[in-house]
């Protein structure tokens, strides 16, 4: 991957750092400064349009035609020139051919004449204008309509009104959604340079972990945090490296590290960076990487490792995002903090989803000089107003609250107590997750 600046040099620009009291704002912009595109980001591949969804796009893509290829009806309805409009009460054409999509009319018509047309069909020489068909009466091959019901050029498509021929029609950067699929195609084009997947590794750590299928012994508890990982992961198109579950084993662990640093741009882990906690993650960390150690102030997700970490023989380096353990705080801090960061190395040029304002239907237990993410329910009220309520329990272990949400309530650093009726900010799930 392309060179990363030291933490050291990326905190030290920072006022007011402190690591063991960091606000959400301040990781997220050392999170910024310290990530770079990787060199895999810097490659591309081509691939069919059918395997472009959610891929990032290499280049440009230069639109070869003029989309609509002509002036065209947006309306079934009668095409004619707008200068044939009188000033009188009611205006009256004559029909003289019928023009659909395809199949186009291909006489001149002339002022006091029209065209039967369908949407999309091209407008025949001398015409500008579309009258929908609902607005006028038809007597055998004369139309009439009130006069001030359309204007000259109404109902009209231009040619290269979507796009123009020779111009960007997608932009190098943007993740290719359903909607790019079908422009793509409409501009011919069946194939598209993209951006190489980025290589992410994710595992958890601890003792107590067991992997689906494996007995549940009394104090162990099933890994879920690899599978929310997987989840959020498959969402970016990144290209997965599951390393499992690492036993709180120095040597194993120190295996599993180097052998992620040595193939992977971003490694991920879940556990084992919380404060008093006495086993081997922090450790190996600092020993094979540039790591800082932070206690953010958030709810939840407080601790948090972040640096970079390198393979010993083959220097080649990687991102690493050390986790909280408890499944939420894993799912919010993803969010805040990784997610952008590994859109950032794709080469993605995309920014966060943005946040709205809703109304609480209920108060909120907050205190000031921490953020918090509650989990919460958006609807309306009968006005049409956006209001929202958390999803019960708020503990950052009670996984549930995740899956009944459909959005972070966001509670700011300095805000207190939230009454029922204020307004709050929300970010959706939906184009999140």
């Amino acid at each position: 991957m392309t060179s990363l600046p030291t933490l050291n040099s990326v905190v030290t620009c920072l006022s007011d750092y402190d690591p063991e009291s960091l606000r959400v704002s301040q990781a997220i912009q050392i999170v910024q400064d310290f990530v770079r595109p990787t060199a895999q980001a810097l490659e591309s591949e081509t691939v069919s349009i059918y395997d472009a969804l959610g891929r990032v796009l290499a280049q440009d893509i230069i639109s070869p035609i003029n989309v609509p290829s002509a002036d065209n009806s947006a309306m079934d309805g009668y095409a004619f020139a707008g200068s044939s409009i009188t000033n009188t009460d009611s205006t009256s054409l004559t029909m003289i051919g019928k023009g659909f999509a395809g199949n186009a009319f291909t006489g001149q018509v002339a002022a006091g004449q029209c065209v039967r047309i369908m949407t999309g069909a091209v407008m025949p020489q001398g015409c500008d204008t579309t009258i929908p068909q609902e607005m006028v009466e038809v007597d055998g091959d004369v139309i009439r309509f009130r006069s001030n019901l359309v204007r000259a050029g109404d109902n009209r498509r231009l040619k290269g009104e979507d796009l123009k021929e020779g111009l960007a029609a997608l932009k190098a950067g943007k993740i290719i959604r359903p909607a790019d699929l079908g422009l793509i195609a409409s501009l011919g084009i069946g194939t598209v340079s993209v951006k190489r997947r980025l290589r992410v590794g994710f595992f958890s750590t601890g003792d107590e972990l067991r992997s689906i299928g494996q007995p549940l012994e009394d104090g162990c508890v099933y890994d879920s945090n690899r599978y929310t990982l997987f989840g959020m992961l498959t969402r970016l198109g990144v290209e997965l490296h599951d390393f499992g579950v690492v036993r709180d084993d120095p040597v194993v662990m120190r295996e599993t590290f180097s052998q992620a640093a040595s193939v992977c741009d971003a490694v991920i882990t879940s556990g084992g960076v919380s404060v008093g906690e006495a086993d081997y993650t922090k450790q190996i960390m600092r020993e094979l990487g540039d790591v800082s150690f932070w206690k953010i102030a958030m709810r939840p997700g407080r601790p948090m490792a972040f640096g970079s970490i390198k393979h010993p023989k083959s220097n080649h380096s990687a991102v690493l995002f050390g986790l909280p353990g408890n499944p939420v705080a894993v799912m919010v801090t993803f969010y805040q903090f990784v997610r952008n960061a590994l859109l950032c190395m794709n080469g993605v040029t995309e920014t966060a989803p943005p946040m709205m304002q809703a109304k609480t239907v209920e108060a909120i237990r907050k205190r000031p000089g921490r953020t918090e993410f509650q989990r919460g329910i958006l609807s309306t009220d009968e006005t049409g107003a956006r209001t929202v309520r958390i999803t019960g329990a708020q503990g950052s272990g009670v996984l549930r609250s995740m899956s009944e949400a459909d959005c972070f309530i966001v509670l700011e650093h300095d805000q207190d107590q939230i009454k029922a009726g204020d307004t709050v900010g929300v970010v959706l799930f939906e184009g999140l997750v």
